[in-house]
């Protein structure tokens, strides 16, 4: 495939960006001599150009694994099969990935990869050829194992290609025991988990329920109240804007009164149905003719919406200096990676905007990917030991009330609906769950404490690198560096 370089980004280096916004932090940091360069920089980023002999010719395909910071192994990191992957973006979300997983306190190192191809002009079979060979490219080079590099889907790739990676790696290591662990995001029935589909739209959800439980954060943004009733604007409805809509707007209450996409925006103030939205745009490609919403074909206009919290969801750099100022919403959840630029989340911030940022709000993904690894590194379903245990126990208690209440002639009983919940001992999914609520609490704690704390900390986004950094330089100063 054509290896010609992307053309830079028209609002400022991605890199640029996120090196600017962790200088901001650093700056309020007493670090070291040096330490500060050391977390900053990128370890490594090794390219890679292979060929894959498809529709009578030999193809030549460019991939990248960037390798942030390895003050934690394994390095963990998505891989995207995209046209526009380049270095300079792979290393921002490496370096993105590194503050992320200190901020929920994972152990991981950051990393990431691409390949440059749009996984549409290639059918299924051509698709997984590719995806072997760029395992093998991997892992000849040591960036993809259980113990040093963990790749994940991102953009363009899945749980199909995940299983692919998987299946090639322990082809070449079949004395690996845990070579399962090599990647996350797998298929259920191939060593995944469940809740990791839903993993990171859920911990935007989680990451909302959060910040409606401080009545500051929520005052911050000039908002009262719950969730159930806000207005949300959605950008994206791929695997994590789809879900994070689908579970604020069918669980908590909230109106999805505008969703963008591709080919435009839709807009319904009375709430769109996301589910049958989803429905319409897997059938048309689109969210055009949606029926019952009024559709706008500039997309990128529905960011500028009037609406109580707004969610991009899809790429990097879509909030920037040209836009920033005429965003409406005065709280803004960040589900992508990098959707704001260092010089729109300036003005975002000038304007008392409230900000969610993407090291905190997506790092769902990553927390149920980690839980993904440990369950393959210890070869058993989370649950099983303990799931009937519980039952029995919580059974023991209701039968106890139960004959209390009828020996003492209370007259009082149990709901149905009770014991049913009360008795259903917790499943993988209910588990998975809750470790995501309980990460996602506490790393917004954290960062409204730094605030809290330091008059100097101005929003979350430099709270939350300053909760990272830190962690970073003391895992660092531990290894004597």
């Amino acid at each position: 495939m054509d290896s010609i370089p992307a053309p830079p980004p028209a609002h400022g280096s991605f890199r640029q960006s996120v090196e600017e916004m962790f200088g901001h932090a650093a700056t309020l940091l007493d670090l070291p001599p040096g330490l500060e360069e050391k977390i900053r920089v990128c370890n490594s980023t090794y390219t890679v150009r292979f060929g894959v002999r498809l529709r009578g010719r030999i193809q030549t395909f460019v991939g990248y694994r960037s390798v942030h910071s390895e003050h934690h192994e394994p390095v963990k990191g998505g891989i995207r099969y995209a046209m526009s992957v380049n270095q300079d973006e792979v290393e921002a979300l490496a370096a993105l990935m590194t503050y992320k997983c200190a901020l929920v306190e994972l152990p991981f190192g950051g990393s990431k990869g691409g390949l440059r191809i749009d996984p549409r002009a290639w059918n299924e079979d051509e698709l997984e050829r590719i995806t072997r060979r760029f395992t093998y490219e991997l892992s000849r080079r040591h960036l993809i194992s259980p113990s040093q590099n963990v790749p994940a889907p991102d953009m363009g790739t899945g749980e199909r290609e995940m299983a692919w990676m998987a299946d090639a790696y322990k082809r070449l290591h079949p004395a690996d025991i845990d070579s399962r662990a090599c990647v996350t995001g797998k298929p259920i029935g191939f060593g995944g988990i469940h809740g990791r589909t839903e993993a990171t739209g859920r911990g935007v959800q989680y990451a909302l329920h959060e910040a409606f439980r401080h009545p500051e954060a929520v005052a911050r943004a000039g908002l009262s109240g719950g969730l159930e009733g806000k207005r949300i604007v959605v950008q994206g409805l791929g695997n994590v804007g789809y879900h994070a809509a689908l579970f604020l707007s069918t669980e908590d209450g909230a109106k999805i009164v505008a969703v963008a996409e591709r080919d435009g925006a839709v807009v319904d103030e009375a709430g769109l149905d996301i589910a049958a939205l989803k429905a319409h745009l897997s059938a048309s490609g689109g969210v055009r003719d949606f029926p019952g919403a009024q559709f706008l074909a500039d997309a990128d206009a529905a960011l500028e919406l009037d609406c109580d919290i707004l969610i991009p969801a899809a790429m990097e750099a879509v909030i920037h200096e040209g836009n920033a100022a005429r965003i409406k919403a005065p709280m803004i959840v960040e589900a992508a990676n990098g959707p704001t630029t260092a010089a729109g989340d300036k003005i975002l911030r000038e304007q008392g905007k409230f900000v969610i940022p993407d090291l905190y709000a997506n790092a769902g993904g990553v927390t149920v990917s980690y839980f993904e690894w440990v369950k393959n590194l210890g070869h058993m379903d989370f649950g099983r030991m303990e799931r009937r245990r519980e039952e029995a126990r919580h059974r023991l208690l209701i039968e106890e009330l139960e004959r209390l209440s009828a020996d003492q002639n209370l007259g009082w009983s149990l709901s149905a609906g009770f014991k049913q919940q009360y008795l259903m001992g917790a499943d993988e999914l209910t588990l998975v769950r809750s470790g995501l609520d309980d990460i996602m609490r506490g790393a917004f704690q954290q960062m409204m404490t730094v605030m809290a704390d330091d008059s100097r900390v101005p929003d979350l986004r430099t709270a939350g690198y300053m909760v990272a950094v830190r962690r970073i330089a003391r895992t660092y100063e531990a290894l004597g560096l």
